[in-house]
């Protein structure tokens, strides 16, 4: 089945037609949020040096919403502007705005300010949250649409939702229905797609009309069943008349081969193009383990790395690309197939291979080796001649071609087999790469086909054969080119100018970066760190609800009388001070603590938000998509009591039938014993609550989460975060399901409450901050290493070398924020047993562009209790390529 979108862009089985030219595309992701702006035409021609074709672009809604109502698209939030740099560089763009993004990004770009709202359901069919949408898209749309193809922009696609069968979306349809409503009253038409994170596809789509599936794969590169896999999908969308997108996977082009030769005709590794999160826009979220923070690199080890110098994927890139326009439309229009029985192999390879079937003769066989050793592969003598044994390089997949007929590039027979890649063909012949040995079988119409052997061509030297035909005057020039040696043909794309500056960065690599001496002195500024001016409030807010969307909020409050104190929810960063001593930082995204405080009469409170949660995980308060920041409640301890014991045990219904028995036994929770090890347990009681006071339900020793039913309200506790707050009321009727485990003995704990009041306040959203680094002050110059007291904070300034700097940063016990440029650059954290596990790059490193970079840059340290005296011992600068 065709689709036919606007005159530029079709959707066919093939895939993404553009202009009528049927392709295979590949698709860098490239997102101008995350670098400067004065970088991006660089960028954007790296991408065109790759061979790629596309880029795939966020636009994040938080981005351009910066309060309530207060939008920006101005500078480097210009994503007009960035399109149109990407229409003149000859790239398509699938342009991705959300509402939700993910991508690592604070919130997902759901703006922080949303949940205040009660009531409001983010991604839901839910009035409010739509009515926001809206607004948004009122915004975002109309840029997009004046930037399609077949109005001379380069957008091709839009992508509405993002991965929406990881979330509980309780109306699919609704909620997708009003997404492409939208879209397309404001104009849009080319393909509306919507990504599947984990293979469901009408979780992703709602299976709404008008809303293309596309997949998301992340699979080990290494596995064995990527193939039949990526093959189940293709063979699911084309039953629907629907090409296979995969919209993000990994970035090794050997994985790319696979899912190539599986059926996929749009290929978009994820961040191909790394970049940067500046300001306070790094998200938290769980990456597989509860709780991290995405560093200010955001990296993932691309073919380009954050500062945009090339790594040796950039040439596997190009190769993958010069395949996919040399073979072109018969490509595109291929079928995927099993490969079974196609090649033996002496390493690890799939464990159920693929090939395409070329359309107009011809197929494309897949061969990976999954080992890091080189190994060799045997393809089987379907031409008449032997078998044929071929190299086969580490961690690679080769791309056979066997039986392609050559007349549609001008050239005589047939291509009967090739273990080097087809990066070109035409009269004047046949165009290889590889990187090792190869074997080529031509074979002109009723004559033997013809094996040569090709040795492996090395940089600069390339192998060049004459394979003649047996006839008279009929042969094959063939050369064999390392991959280093292969540029993208520019000429080939008629949308970039050979002469212009594009295609001069294009063809420009880069060398090692040069390190410059590192700092020895800073200069300690008379600068305050925060403007002392207070308000005072009951309880204390969260920081949204004061407009600290980014940034943090400062909290005191008279604490004399108190023994201990209940913290629940505070996040993200929360450095503590009593009566002026500062405690260990806790990072615990949102977990519910407990603080001696006996003799103190006073708290202080930082509470700093590295990010708002780009996922939705249970496990953690903070990690919840739409949690709010800030100290969250503190209670004063002012009752406990031990509540283990007098559970009454009823069990589920299971083959051998229901047990216990009737009356229900009493027993300790988690205290029954069976033989029935695994199945469901019902522990219930009534707690001793009054009904007018606060409570807190400890649950130690469980494992994972439980399901607890109060009240008949069903609610979950998880092992990372073990309290349930009961409100007034609540606690009369109690049932906590656990699985039996022989041996295992949850305890619990009721916490008797009373709010902590009177709180002294002061919000400092980042646009405080950002005016404090920009202050005029005077200083006096100190020597590194630099030592400061735990709880003390301080403004430096550092001279630094022109152009674009790398900043490396060594100490302990230490967090920097540098600001430059008029932003904040990045936040590191040195070595502390407080800090959580960073994810995306190097955590202790941030980025200076050389357009930001005026000569000085701004430090605000802040020192942190623990095992070590806080200090930073070294500040490292490494010119970076710009």
């Amino acid at each position: 089945m065709t689709t036919q979108t606007d005159t530029a862009v079709e959707l066919r089985a093939s895939g993404l037609v553009l202009d009528g030219a049927e392709q295979v595309h590949l698709c860098a992701s490239l997102f101008y949020f995350r670098l400067p702006r004065e970088v991006w035409a660089d960028r954007l021609a790296q991408v065109v040096a790759s061979g790629y074709t596309l880029v795939d672009v966020y636009v994040p809604w938080n981005f351009h919403e910066t309060a309530p109502g207060r939008w920006d698209f101005t500078g480097r939030r210009d994503v007009g502007a960035f399109l149109d740099l990407a229409r003149d560089a000859g790239l398509g763009v699938i342009a991705r705005p959300g509402p939700y993004i993910c991508s690592e990004w604070d919130g997902g770009a759901l703006p922080a300010w949303l949940t205040l709202e009660d009531g409001l359901a983010p991604r839901q069919a839910e009035p409010r949250y739509l009515a926001h949408v809206a607004a948004w898209f009122d915004q975002v749309m109309p840029l997009l649409a004046a930037r399609q193809r077949d109005r001379g922009g380069a957008v091709v696609a839009v992508q509405v939702e993002n991965e929406l069968d990881f979330f509980d979306t309780a109306d699919r349809p609704a909620y997708l229905t009003r997404l492409r409503d939208l879209a397309l009253r404001h104009g849009v038409g080319v393909p509306l797609v919507a990504c599947a994170g984990q293979g469901d596809l009408l979780g992703a789509t709602g299976g709404v009309d008008g809303i293309l599936p596309a997949f998301n794969f992340y699979p080990d590169d290494r596995s064995r069943f990527v193939e039949p896999e990526v093959r189940r999908y293709a063979e699911l969308v084309a039953g629907r008349g629907e090409p296979l997108l995969v919209t993000e996977t990994n970035r090794l082009h050997a994985t790319l081969r696979r899912l190539l030769v599986s059926g996929a005709k749009l290929l978009a590794p994820y961040l191909q193009a790394s970049g940067f999160d500046f300001g306070y826009t790094p998200s938290v979220g769980n990456w597989g383990d509860p709780g991290g923070y995405m560093s200010h690199d955001y990296d993932f080890g691309g073919y380009l790395d954050p500062v945009g110098a090339p790594r040796p994927e950039m040439a596997d890139a190009r190769v993958l690309a010069r395949v996919l326009r040399t073979l072109g439309p018969a490509l595109a229009r291929a079928t995927p197939a099993s490969a079974d029985g196609a090649y033996r192999a002496d390493v690890t390879t799939s464990a159920a291979p693929s090939r395409l079937l070329l359309d107009g003769g011809g197929e494309l066989v897949g061969i990976p080796n999954l080992t890091d050793d080189a190994g060799t592969a045997v393809l089987p003598a379907w031409f008449g001649g032997p078998e044929v044994s071929v190299p086969l390089p580490a961690a690679s997949c080769l791309l056979v071609l066997r039986d392609l007929p050559l007349d549609s590039f001008g050239l005589p027979g047939t291509l009967r087999l090739a273990s080097a890649d087809l990066v070109g063909a035409g009269p004047d012949g046949l165009e290889l790469s590889a990187v090792a040995a190869s074997v080529i079988v031509l074979e002109s119409p009723d004559e033997e086909p013809v094996l040569t052997e090709l040795a492996a061509p090395t940089p600069g030297a390339p192998v060049r054969a004459r394979v003649d035909a047996g006839v008279v005057g009929v042969g094959w020039d063939v050369v064999v080119r390392h991959p280093l040696d292969l540029d993208v043909d520019l000429d080939v794309d008629p949308d970039v100018d050979p002469d212009s500056d594009i295609a001069a960065s294009a063809a420009t690599d880069i060398g090692p970066a040069a390190e410059h001496p590192p700092l020895t002195v800073l200069t300690r500024l008379d600068l305050a760190t925060r403007t002392g001016s207070t308000a005072r409030h009951d309880l204390p807010p969260t920081s949204e609800a004061l407009g600290v969307y980014r940034g943090r909020t400062h909290y005191a409050a008279d604490v004399g009388g108190a023994d201990e104190l209940l913290v629940e929810g505070a996040s993200d960063i929360v450095d503590l001070a009593l009566d002026g001593v500062a405690l260990p930082t806790v990072a615990g995204f949102g977990a519910t603590f407990l603080l001696t405080v006996a003799g103190a009469a006073r708290l202080d409170a930082i509470v700093e938000t590295w990010g708002h949660a780009n996922f939705d995980d249970v496990r953690l308060p903070a990690l919840r998509l739409g949690a709010l920041r800030g100290i969250g409640r503190v209670w004063s301890v002012v009752g406990r009591s031990d509540v283990s014991a007098l559970w009454q045990v009823s069990g589920q219904v299971s083959a051998a039938g229901s047990w216990p028995g009737d009356p229900a036994p009493l027993r300790t929770l988690g205290g029954w014993s069976s033989t029935r090890a695994g199945e469901p347990i019902t522990y219930t009681r009534g707690l001793p609550v009054d009904g007018t006071h606060h409570h807190a339900l400890r649950l130690d020793g469980i494992a994972g989460s439980v399901s607890v039913t109060v009240d008949g309200v069903a609610r979950t506790v998880t092992e990372h975060d073990p309290w349930l707050h009961l409100t007034p009321g609540e606690g009369h009727d109690v049932a906590i399901t656990v699985p039996h485990l022989p041996g295992a003995s949850p305890a619990a704990e009721l916490l008797l409450l009373e709010p902590v009041r009177g709180w002294d306040v002061e919000p400092q959203p980042d646009e405080a901050i950002l005016a404090l680094s920009l202050a005029d002050a005077v200083g006096e110059p100190v020597p590194l290493p630099l030592e400061l007291k735990p709880g003390e904070e301080r403004w430096f300034d550092a001279a630094v070398p022109p152009g674009g700097l790398s900043i490396g940063f060594e100490g302990a016990q230490v967090r920097v924020s540098a600001f430059a440029g008029g932003e904040l650059l990045g936040r590191v954290w040195l070595d502390d047993p407080a800090r959580p596990r960073f994810t995306g790059g190097d955590a202790g490193r941030l980025w200076l562009p050389a357009a930001w970079n005026a000569g000085t840059i701004r430090f605000l340290v802040h020192g942190t209790r623990g095992e070590e005296s806080p200090v930073l011992s070294g500040v490292r600068l490494t010119a970076t390529r710009e």
